[in-house]
């Protein structure tokens, strides 16, 4: 098994490759780095490793895993963004195949539709709650309230029922300290959001380990660097609505992992528990990459960029997203390989 200081090293590699931005001009830029390096200060080391840390503790065969993703929205993403559940989906896939837990996605009814092709896509099939309960590299889906006051209660109730051990919010908006959800830009998007973020608020309260993914600030998670989102963020303390504050997240958590595509930080997570682990396979290959970006932009997800059904994500082609798979099994392969040079 590689030991604290192999995992530190290949860790902290692993945040540089998947925070390396590559945003489009007309977007904000300049900010993942700076945003990466907080969540970093704030944890006392690498982020992906973190969570994968948090995940192999946590996480045993029987056990049940909340991933929830959900950007975008009617009426201009009506069936959200493909970044977001292609990597909830490949986190399931890790998860599933790791320890035998069982994913449960939860988010609001039009995510629904792109969130089961890209399960599927993945090797994890969306059944019935009573059917996946019982059939092996299966999840289900549950929707959760808009209205803070009903999704408090159902808060209580699904953790009461399901008893997960983990929940990963992955892309997954979250209000501000006003309770307002803002998207990318600043605008203001809480009629088309569930309250998930009361989820993980009550799982925090409860002990349950919990993690954020995102890419801009304004994903469940970033609460955890609240502060420093409003220092390094162009919108951070002034949205494009008249809430006045800023479009950053609320909602701390354990563990935030940032990166420049959300569904980067996911394969970071998969990346670190494959090395940990010794089992390659964990993560996803490139091949699959592209079956998940293909498979969800035909199930009506959009690249939130392009805001078209496009087999992209945030702007950028299929083979970018691949090449970051690809370099992943690369560093992955590389430290659990000894090679000896006889020079």
């Amino acid at each position: 098994m590689l030991g604290p200081e192999e995992l530190q090293l290949l860790g902290n590699e692993v945040d540089r490759l998947i925070s390396v931005e590559m945003r489009s001009h007309g977007f904000i830029r300049g900010i993942i780095t700076s945003l990466s390096d907080a969540a970093h200060r704030r944890l006392g080391g690498p982020q992906a490793l973190a969570a994968a840390a948090g995940i192999a503790a946590a996480v045993k065969e029987g056990d049940r895993v909340v991933i929830t993703t959900g950007a975008g929205g009617p009426p201009w993403l009506p069936k959200g963004e493909s970044d977001g559940p292609i990597g909830a989906a490949a986190l399931a896939r890790t998860i599933d195949l790791a320890f035998g837990a069982k994913p449960i996605y939860v988010g609001e009814e039009w995510m629904q539709e792109s969130m089961s092709a890209t399960s599927a896509a993945a090797g994890i099939t969306v059944r019935s709650e009573e059917e996946a309960l019982t059939q092996p590299h299966s999840a289900f889906a549950l929707t959760f309230p808009k209205d803070p006051k009903q999704a408090s209660v159902t808060a209580s109730e699904l953790l009461e029922r399901y008893a997960p051990v983990c929940l990963v919010a992955t892309e997954k908006l979250g209000p501000n300290s006003k309770g307002i959800i803002h998207s990318g830009l600043g605008s203001d998007i809480s009629a088309a959001h569930c309250r998930v973020d009361l989820l993980f608020r009550e799982a925090r309260r409860r002990g349950i380990f919990t993690i954020g993914v995102g890419d801009n600030g304004n994903e469940i998670g970033f609460g955890t660097i609240h502060k420093e989102v409003k220092e390094i963020h162009p919108l951070g303390t002034q949205c494009a609505c008249p809430c006045g504050g800023g479009l950053g997240d609320s909602t701390e958590t354990d563990v935030l992992v940032v990166a420049n595509v959300s569904n980067w930080g996911c394969y970071g997570i998969c990346a670190m528990l494959a090395a940990m682990l010794h089992r390659p396979e964990l993560l996803h290959d490139a091949e699959t990459e592209r079956r998940l970006i293909e498979r969800c932009a035909a199930a009506g997800a959009f690249d939130g960029s392009l805001t078209q059904p496009l087999p992209s994500v945030d702007g950028l082609p299929l083979e970018v997203h691949m090449a970051v798979i690809t370099q992943l099994h690369a560093m992955v392969a590389g430290e659990l390989r000894n090679l000896e040079r006889k020079f």
